[in-house]
């Protein structure tokens, strides 16, 4: 906004008193107001038509605001008061009407355009003050108009061409200003420029992922969050010119339109696979709890299993549905493993004199081992087994271990059998002895090859063949003890 800084050129006039009245003494009455020109005031001068654009003056009919008396005496420098109340300026050696102030005295006349300089002239240095301070030119250059053009008018009286000097001087400073007011404001524009590129750039990159990767929570938020410092932005940031500004304005509501057209999309379709998740998990608790009441154990535990890999299988419905599914599932599991629970309990609780039976059994057949009569043992077992059997069923507990157990006796007595067999086999007992007869008809080769070494002397094959016979007798030993074990 252009701010207007206006001197009153006319006093206000006084009301003319009334009928009988007597003006107060010491306060002169003002004459009519006459519009005056230089030509028309200048002593001597013929009267003449007032120009149209030259101001009028009149003096006030209440008492003047006048100039102070250091201001009057600045005044005297630069005019004169004639005895009919003109007053004139000295403008460049030359004088200039200003105006009449009539029926006042000579100060009080030079008060009132000196205080109409004065006024000006503290327009002009509060103005000089603010260029000086760099406030904001947007008035400056138009007071400076206005001021420039008041003192042109001449209708005051000080040193008119040392303030036209001022104001003139403050024109440049003023466009400097100006221009570093432009340049701050170019550079305000380029930050405002990128950070809204920023914005859109970010929204763009948030509109282009993936829908099926997007984190639509949080991109979400960050969208309103964009949303809002553009809002910002163009609330208290600097214009960016319509043409920049409603390009960027297009770019970022395509991406927030491609945004919500992918959040909307996706959402439509996690609906619709939601559905078809839930109604297939539906059809599996259904199968679930159909068998939840079976009482063939083995069976419908193989069926859980398998409906149990097909849960597994099957599409995740929303979290809120899919737990609730997966309750309704487990719960209808639940059910038959508790009744099957609750039966082999009560089986188990059947079961408990039949494992104190077989405890008995099994220390029984632990007293066989070590076996040394395999066909005493195998006859004692048998008689074991056979009682064991008519013991019934163990609780499920202990079945596998008193079974390992039973099971290490039976092997125990069926390896010392095979070992019996093994020694009592014909065919073993054939190998063995037809082993001793080779090796005794060698020795006897031996010992007669050692008898004529020694007889022709031959000391060194002597040595030789006294080793060879020394061995052969260790292996005749080992024979013989196995061909004994045998038996």
């Amino acid at each position: 906004m252009t701010e207007r800084l206006e001197s009153d050129d006319r006093p206000t006039p006084r009301p003319a008193p009334g009928p009988g009245a007597v003006p107060k003494p010491g306060v002169p009455r003002p004459g009519a107001p006459r519009p005056v020109t230089p030509a028309t005031a200048a002593p001597g001068a013929a009267a003449a038509q007032p120009v149209a654009d030259q101001p009028v003056t009149a003096p006030p009919a209440a008492a003047p605001a006048l100039a102070s008396p250091e201001s009057v005496a600045r005044a005297r420098a630069f005019g004169r008061v004639t005895g009919d109340g003109h007053v004139y300026v000295v403008v460049d050696g030359e004088e200039v009407l200003c105006g009449q102030f009539p029926d006042a005295t000579e100060d009080e006349a030079l008060g009132y355009f000196a205080r109409k300089f004065d006024d000006v002239e503290a327009q002009a240095a509060l103005l000089e003050q603010r260029v000086a301070a760099g406030a904001p030119s947007a008035d400056m250059q138009s007071t400076v108009d206005h001021l420039a053009e008041q003192v042109g008018q001449r209708n005051m009286l000080g040193d008119i061409r040392g303030l036209e000097s001022r104001l003139e001087a403050l024109r440049p400073a003023i466009r400097e200003l100006e221009a570093t007011e432009r340049a701050a404001h170019e550079a305000q524009r380029a930050q405002n420029v990128a950070a809204r590129e920023a914005i859109v750039a970010e929204a763009e990159q948030i509109a282009a992922q993936d829908p099926q990767r997007t984190q639509w929570k949080q991109s979400s938020a960050r969208m309103a969050e964009l949303f809002d410092q553009w809002k910002a932005h163009q609330k208290s940031g600097i214009r960016l010119g319509r043409a920049a500004e409603d390009a960027l304005w297009k770019r970022f509501r395509t991406a927030r339109t491609t945004f919500d057209r992918h959040r909307r999309a996706f959402f439509s379709q996690l609906d619709a696979d939601n559905a078809e998740a839930k109604k297939a998990k539906e059809a599996l608790i259904a199968e679930a709890e159909a068998l939840s009441g079976s009482t063939d154990w083995g069976a419908t535990a193989a069926e859980y299993r398998l409906l149990m890999d097909r849960w597994k299988e099957s599409k995740r419905a929303s979290k809120k549905d899919d737990d609730a599914l997966w309750a309704r599932f487990r719960a209808a599991q639940d059910r038959f493993f508790a009744a099957r629970q609750a039966d082999n309990d009560r089986i188990d609780q059947e079961f408990e004199g039949n494992l104190v039976v077989k405890e008995q059994l099994l220390a029984e057949a632990r007293a066989l081992l070590p076996v040394t009569d395999p066909k005493a043992a195998r006859r004692a077992l048998g008689d074991i087994l056979d009682r064991w059997e008519q013991a019934g069923k163990v609780p499920r507990a202990h079945l596998r271990r008193v079974e390992a157990e039973l099971r290490a006796v039976e092997d125990a007595v069926r390896q010392a059998e095979d070992e019996k067999w093994q020694r009592s086999n014909p065919e073993t007992k054939a190998r063995s002895n037809s082993m001793l007869s080779q090796l005794e008809s060698k020795i006897e080769d031996q010992e007669a090859a050692l008898a004529r070494a020694q007889a022709t002397g031959d000391t060194r094959r002597a040595a030789k063949l006294e080793g060879e016979l020394a061995t052969s007798r260790q292996w005749l030993e080992t024979l013989r003890r196995s061909a004994a074990d045998l038996r």
